[in-house]
């Protein structure tokens, strides 16, 4: 199992302070977490752990994508989580 993180939304000016731009996509597996800015990996790895694992959410009912940001105030990207295989 593969967790796809893909940045759907940023809040503020629309600009990442790191550099990242709506569309891309970064890869988690088991083995392999993608590099990330320390900001972004902090708030996502939990639920890709979670995810990886065959986890869920108690507010989502069924299988679907999750989302999560990063803590940035000024300019927060949002994240959308989904499980894939393989």
């Amino acid at each position: 199992m593969k967790v796809l993180a893909e940045i759907v939304e940023i809040r503020g000016n629309g600009h990442c302070s790191v550099g990242y731009k709506i569309g891309e996509r970064f890869v988690f597996s088991a083995e392999r977490f993608p590099a990330l800015c320390p900001w972004a990996l902090g708030a996502l790895m939990m639920p890709v752990i979670v995810l990886l694992h065959g986890g869920k959410f108690e507010w989502i009912e069924k299988l679907e994508d999750t989302y999560w940001c990063c803590p940035d105030p000024n300019n927060t990207v949002i994240f959308r989580l989904s499980s894939i295989n393989g």
